[in-house]
């Protein structure tokens, strides 16, 4: 059987095409098991996973949660907000007491860069990182890829402008590791504040104009601006980004060709991009809501396989 060339999901570029291939694969077949009247498998009725959530999450932990479900896991939900973490636990006490309880794999999100990383070292379960400060995120990477695989048949040679919070993002990154993995042309897209300075070594272009990114592009990832990561003012407005940077029906009409759209959500409706548009047919939000689901399942089955009876 096919296995993955890592121990852990950590970030996206740790991963070659081949991982990349053999989880949307995977996938397929899971999204088959998903629309099925019973939505179960009892693949992993012998695995414990433990979902850590140390930042607030409601999309991705509810999708992992299904996702774990699904294939029959027993599941432990760790909320740090209501935790010891709070009284001065560290990262290492929480999970080494969570693992004493007999965890196969855990599923954790955390503010800090590198977290996954570092108990990856320290505990012997596997660890998939459900995003890590503004470093990664990868299952939202994979999903994303894989939504634009299904919708256009492939990924290779696509151009795909990534618009936006490039500077606070971690949905941008590991996009731009998974996209380029697949031979894919990328462009980023935003104020010049909201771009970080390294990302044209990643082999990145940088474009300040919404309306050329757009007539470049095949897809538009659009990303929110995260209020809540920003200590300081990036741009004058949020009525000026939205003239500057917002996607309205107007601007996809005058474009003169068909370009897909999405969202790793949530959506600031009216912000970053009109309701008009992220509930159109040029858009594949929602598709990539249903597609995560099957996307976690691939990667918590396929480390679930490397695990030792």
């Amino acid at each position: 059987m096919k296995q993955l060339s890592v121990a852990h999901l950590l970030g996206i570029k740790y991963l070659i095409k081949n991982d990349i291939d053999l989880i949307f694969e995977t996938a397929n077949h899971f999204k088959e098991v998903i629309n099925r009247p019973i939505k179960k498998v009892p693949s992993l009725r012998d695995i414990t996973i433990a979902n850590l959530f140390f930042e607030n999450s409601t999309r991705t932990k509810l999708s992992f949660e299904l996702a774990e479900k699904r294939l029959s896991a027993d599941v432990i939900n760790f909320s740090a907000s209501q935790s010891s973490v709070k009284k001065g636990e560290t990262l290492i006490d929480t999970v080494n007491n969570i693992l004493s309880m007999k965890v196969d794999i855990v599923v954790m999100r955390h503010a800090s860069v590198g977290a996954g990383v570092f108990l990856s070292k320290h505990v012997d379960a596997k660890i998939i990182n459900a995003g890590d400060g503004t470093h990664e995120h990868p299952t939202q990477a994979l999903l994303d890829s894989y939504s634009i695989k299904e919708k256009l048949g492939t990924v290779k040679g696509k151009k795909i402008v990534i618009i936006g919070d490039i500077l606070h993002s971690r949905v941008a990154l590991s996009n731009i590791y998974a996209l380029q993995l697949q031979g894919a042309k990328v462009k980023v897209c935003g104020p010049t504040t909201l771009i970080p300075r390294y990302i044209t070594s990643l082999g990145v272009e940088v474009e300040t104009n919404l309306k050329k990114a757009l007539e470049w592009c095949d897809v538009a990832n659009v990303l929110r601006v995260q209020h809540e990561r920003m200590d300081i003012k990036y741009f004058p407005s949020t009525r000026e980004y939205t003239q500057l940077f917002g996607i309205n029906q107007q601007i996809l009409d005058n474009l003169g060709k068909k370009i897909v759209i999405m969202h790793p959500g949530p959506i600031n409706r009216g912000v970053e991009i009109t309701s008009e548009v992220a509930d159109s047919h040029d858009s594949i939000i929602l598709n990539q809501v249903e597609n995560g689901v099957a996307v976690r399942m691939a990667v918590i089955y396929l480390l679930a396989q490397q695990i030792k009876r």
